[in-house]
């Protein structure tokens, strides 16, 4: 296993973190977590180096941060330093604060939590916490021992990320979607860039986009079958990751064993500057496949917005064209289904079809139908 210097403190994390997001589970319920197994999985990734788990409130229902705490018994706590998250969407109050990382702390079967983050932070989330007092209440709960370190992870446009950074001088550190196909999606390169600039540990979430980027389609499997160095879809997205030097860990949500195995072998690897010229060339074909694949040719330049109606449209066509590409229509309707975690008033069911955005836009896309057709796939049930 290779470790990284973690920010400013003096402390290095292990390369690969363990993302507790997808512990296996029984059937269909997300709360029904396997604990043998997911316990049978986080020791073997930390027997073998791995001293990072990320969790949430919202994990499994919370079932996520019950299997870590037993996992973490029989001395394993004081080898493994826990992050986990505030549930920003579900606070209305101060006292929520105190309730959630109480409740936290139960769960986890500990004391105190080392890395402690305001989950998916945003333009709506952020402002709404900053206001119910949330900083003064971090630094209460770290003078009171609960927790350690204040951090955030984030979805959302880089200004609002870049805002975020400099609001606040005592984070230490930010967690960002970041893979291959998202150097300018959310915060992107200029954001992983900047918060290490600014001295925050930079940890990353989605590496492998939630899995999407280990089923290739077939123009994709090709172009890996035909590498001079064989390696898994999973590997090359991990060691695009590890190859940038101003990430500090790469979490992957591990649901099986096999996983785990291949992702701490793949550990090994995680030098900054490992890619080749030519093995960074090869992933940019793969990425120019990927987008060549996308129904809709939308550039996310924004031109279109704001709707006068509220539609996100943008973001409707992201998860539109997602679905397409990565052939995962379920996880791009179980988002845009969720009413916190996709506004309704910003769906395209939305649109008055006034025609505004196709004036705007630099393609002269029309939008309005095109929002329908992307609205009715969303909202398909299975």
């Amino acid at each position: 296993m290779k470790y990284r210097k973690f920010g400013k403190l003096d402390w290095k994390v292990s390369a690969l973190g363990f993302g507790a997001l997808r512990l296996p589970v029984v059937g269909k319920d997300q709360r029904n977590v396997n604990e043998p197994e997911a316990i049978r999985m986080m020791r073997y990734a930390f027997d073998h180096g791995v001293n990072y788990v990320d969790s949430s409130y919202r994990y499994n229902l919370g079932a996520s941060e019950v299997a870590i705490g037993k996992a973490l018994q029989d001395g394993y706590r004081e080898k493994v330093r826990i992050a986990t998250k505030l549930p920003c969407v579900d606070v209305d109050s101060y006292a929520d604060f105190d309730r959630c990382l109480n409740e936290q702390l139960k769960r986890l079967q500990t004391d105190r939590i080392d890395f402690y983050l305001l989950h998916g932070l945003d333009k709506v989330e952020w402002p709404k916490l900053r206001n119910l007092g949330v900083l003064k209440w971090a630094e209460g709960a770290i003078a009171d021992g609960r927790f350690h370190y204040f951090g955030f992870s984030f979805h959302d446009t880089y200004d609002v990320f870049h805002e975020i950074i400099d609001s606040y001088d005592n984070w230490t550190l930010c967690q960002i979607q970041y893979n291959y196909m998202d150097e300018e999606f959310q915060a992107g390169t200029r954001g992983l860039e900047y918060a290490h600039k600014k001295g925050l540990a930079v940890v990353v979430m989605e590496p492998i986009k939630g899995g999407r980027l280990t089923r290739p389609p077939e123009k994709v499997a090709k172009i890996w079958a035909n590498a001079s160095v064989k390696r898994t879809p999973a590997e090359w997205a991990l060691r695009w990751v590890w190859n940038h030097p101003e990430v500090t860990s790469v979490l992957s949500g591990m649901s099986t064993m096999e996983q785990v195995v291949e992702n701490v072998a793949a550990a090994d690897h995680s030098q900054p500057h490992n890619l080749t010229a030519d093995e960074l060339a090869l992933i940019g074909r793969v990425r120019d496949v990927y987008r060549s694949l996308k129904e809709i040719s939308c550039t996310a330049c924004r031109y279109c917005m704001p709707c006068p109606n509220g539609v996100d449209i943008p973001r409707v066509f992201d998860y539109y064209n997602s679905a397409m590409i990565y052939s995962d229509a379920a996880r791009a309707r179980m988002v845009y289904s969720d009413s916190k975690l996709f506004k309704e008033e910003e769906r395209g069911d939305n649109c008055i079809k006034c025609e505004q955005c196709v004036e705007k836009c630099p393609q002269k896309l029309p939008i309005p139908e095109m929002l329908e057709k992307a609205h009715a796939f969303l909202t398909k049930k299975d």
